[in-house]
Parts: structure tokens; C-alpha cells; sequence
């Protein structure tokens, strides 16, 4: 069963195919503001010690124009 995505939220998988450093841990899409986007996230540690995420989004583009998704969420 595929679910509608929610807007303002998103999915991250673990990224099975990684192959170097420089590539994501996770990656996935989210829906913000009725824009559909890729999301990728890597792991990492701070000077300190302090282990936290950062991450990257890309708007996803259909025929290389953005297109807006109509929802309950969207006016």
C-alpha cells in the first residue's frame, strides 16, 4: 500500500548503496510547502565529540519544471 505523502514531512531510508565518504548515509524525499524535494543525510562528529546529522535538500523537478502538489495543506 504506497501512503499520499504529508506536507511538511518526509522519509529517510539508509543508503545501502554507499560507496564513498562523500555520499549520504540516509537519503529520501520530503514534501514542504506542497514542493516535492530529495533528501539526503550523512553522520557525522563535531570537533567536540558530539555526534549530529546534516543535511541537504533538492527539489525533485518533473520535465525541468517544479511543479506544485495539490493537497489539503496547499491553498
Amino acid at each position: 500500500m504506497t501512503r499520499k505523502q504529508k506536507d511538511n514531512s518526509g522519509v529517510l531510508f539508509r543508503n545501502q548503496k554507499k560507496m564513498n565518504s562523500k555520499q549520504p548515509d540516509y537519503t529520501g524525499s520530503c514534501l514542504i510547502d506542497g514542493f516535492e524535494y530529495w533528501q539526503s543525510a550523512w553522520l557525522k562528529t563535531s570537533e567536540s565529540g558530539e555526534k549530529f546529522m546534516s543535511f541537504a535538500y533538492t527539489r525533485k523537478e518533473k520535465k525541468g519544471v517544479q511543479q506544485k502538489i495539490d493537497g489539503p495543506n496547499n491553498v
